[in-house]
C-alpha cells in the first residue's frame, strides 16, 4: 500500500519542519497525521486514504482550529486563540483555495436552476448538488446559509 501524494507531502514537510526545529509546524503536522492514521485504522479493516479523504480530514481539523480560536476570543484568552489561528495557518497551506462569495453564489444559482427549485422544500436537492462541487473549498454552514437565502 502506498501513501496518497498529499499524505506523503505532509510527512515530507514534517521531516523538514523537525530538521528546522519549527515547533508549531511540526506539532501541527503531527496532529494532522495522527488524525489521518486514526481514520485509516477505524472501521473493520485498515485502509489507505486517498487524497480526497485526506483533504476532508484537513478541512475538519482546520474547522476545529477556527471554532476553538473563536471560543478562546469569546473567553478573552487571546494567547490561546492566537495558537489556534497559527495552527490553522499551517493547515491552510494544504487546503485548496477557498471560493469567493461570488463564485459560491454562482455555483448555488446554477444548482438551483438545474433542479428547478422553487422554495425551501428543494433545499436538500440543491445541497446534494452543491456539496460535491464545493467540497473543501467552502464552509458547509456558509453554503447552507447561502442556499437558504437564495431559496427564500
Amino acid at each position: 500500500m502506498t501513501d496518497s501524494p498529499l499524505k506523503q507531502q505532509l510527512r515530507d514537510d514534517l521531516t523538514t519542519a523537525m530538521k528546522a526545529r519549527d515547533q508549531l509546524k511540526s506539532s501541527t503536522l503531527r496532529m494532522v497525521l495522527t488524525a489521518i492514521s486514526n481514520e485509516e485504522v477505524s472501521g473493520k479493516e485498515a485502509r489507505e486514504l486517498d487524497d480526497a479523504e485526506v483533504l476532508k480530514i484537513l478541512t475538519k481539523e482546520g474547522k476545529k482550529r477556527r471554532e476553538a480560536a473563536e471560543a478562546y476570543v469569546d473567553a478573552k484568552r487571546p494567547e490561546l486563540a492566537q495558537k489556534e489561528e497559527d495552527e490553522l495557518a499551517v493547515i491552510a497551506e494544504y487546503l485548496p483555495a477557498q471560493l469567493s462569495a461570488e463564485e459560491l453564489q454562482g455555483i448555488i444559482k446554477a444548482s438551483i436552476d438545474e433542479v428547478k427549485a422553487d422554495g425551501m422544500q428543494a433545499m436538500g436537492q440543491v445541497m446534494k448538488l452543491v456539496q460535491p462541487k464545493v467540497a473543501g473549498r467552502a464552509d458547509g454552514k456558509a453554503v447552507a446559509d447561502e442556499v437558504r437565502r437564495l431559496l427564500s
